[in-house]
């Protein structure tokens, strides 16, 4: 039921919410989430930022995620699209579509599923700044407390 993506390409929102509610009379809500690469980090200016992943390891994580939500909640399909490779500020990174018959379980299912993307998907981020200077992304609290609240 689920569509699972990890690509270089961009991908088109309104094609994604085309082919996810295709031959979906059922459906009564969509929820959405685009995340975008920021132009700044810590006050820094943010050139590119590089995301790497093990594709096998990366996918089965997806995959259980979603199966976690659809279990969880009543969807009538989602649609988990991640980007990987050179990105610069303002390029979309990540999709996170959940379709439902009623409104609170998609937007629900949605909030779930980029939580836990962020915080148990293997994608390793790298930011390069303006200055030349390079860091990866280090987990954070504030992730791990969104994603905790699905847990209780």
């Amino acid at each position: 039921m689920a569509t699972i993506r990890i690509q270089s390409e961009d991908f088109d929102v309104a094609a994604e919410c085309a082919v996810l509610t295709r031959n979906q009379a059922a459906i009564g809500g969509i929820g959405c989430f685009i995340g975008t690469v920021r132009g700044f980090s810590k006050s820094r200016e943010i050139r590119s930022m590089t995301l790497e992943h093990y594709p096998t390891m990366t996918e089965r994580a997806m995959a259980a995620i979603a199966a976690t939500a659809e279990a969880r909640w009543q969807l009538l399909g989602c649609t988990l699209i991640h980007r990987i490779g050179t990105l610069l500020p303002g390029d979309n990174i990540v999709l996170v579509l959940a379709a439902s018959a009623h409104r609170q379980a998609a937007l629900d299912a949605t909030g779930f599923l980029i939580d836990w993307l962020k915080t148990r998907a293997p994608f390793w981020k790298k930011e390069l700044f303006s200055d030349g200077a390079e860091a990866w992304i280090e987990a954070n609290t504030e992730d791990d407390n969104a994603a905790a609240r699905w847990s209780q």
